[in-house]
């Protein structure tokens, strides 16, 4: 296989070398830190999830679609997003365009605590133990999913937190749901749970208060109970 397929394959790959081990719950020492170099790829190699550097600044590709033509190069269609502005643009490339995928590293860190007054939030490193700060607007989307004492990847380009990434899946406790009305027995019936991490999902009827469910917590979606 060639060098720079292993390595690309390795970019995309990184994310799933942190996922949590059975115990979701629990702290896991293991968690490292772990860098990705930089390396030439054309639209060939372009993948959902995929960081490359674009004027200087980390894109994330969301997806991506090839257009084949009767007559020409085929083209293709990426969006992507700005992880360092929070934008997304769409652009369209011919076949074979090159990019330089971007230099990042991820570490894991323990999120601390929520600043009360700024609503930023605060992770310590797992390997050096200093305390990183994360602006608020940097975690809209993962703020719920967030706890105290929960260990996510924090990702930097350039010196700076540009991405912070959650475990998934991830077990909570629901802390508020409807009772199970006895003798319900209807096929496909749900309700919303409230987790303890203060997330609203919806769950099967059989599920109740105070039960260990297990949460795709990128799609934000019940998986099973546990």
């Amino acid at each position: 296989m060639p060098l720079r397929t292993l390595i690309i394959t390795g970019l995309i790959a990184s994310t799933a070398a942190f996922a949590p081990a059975a115990n979701n719950n629990a702290v896991l020492a293991t968690r490292t830190s772990s860098s990705a170099l930089s390396v030439a790829v054309d639209t060939s190699d372009i993948k959902n999830g995929l960081t490359i550097e674009l004027d200087g600044e980390p894109y994330k590709v969301l997806n991506f679609s090839i257009m084949k033509q009767a007559r020409g190069a085929a083209k293709t269609t990426i969006k992507f997003k700005n992880l360092k502005r929070g934008n997304t643009i769409e652009n369209t490339y011919r076949s074979g365009e090159k990019f330089e995928t971007a230099q990042i590293d991820r570490k894991a860190s323990q999120f601390t605590y929520e600043d009360e007054n700024s609503g930023n939030y605060f992770f310590m490193d797992s390997e050096t133990f200093e305390e990183v700060m994360v602006e608020s607007a940097m975690i809209e989307d993962q703020k719920k999913w967030i706890s105290e004492g929960m260990e996510c990847d924090l990702v930097w380009f350039k010196g700076a937190v540009i991405e912070v990434i959650q475990p998934s899946p991830y077990v909570y406790e629901v802390t508020e749901t409807e009772p199970n009305v006895k003798g319900n027995t209807a096929q496909g019936y749900t309700k919303p749970a409230v987790l303890s991490c203060g997330a609203t999902i919806t769950v099967p009827g059989f599920v109740e208060q105070g039960s260990q469910v297990k949460v795709d917590t990128s799609k934000g979606e019940y998986m099973e109970r546990v």
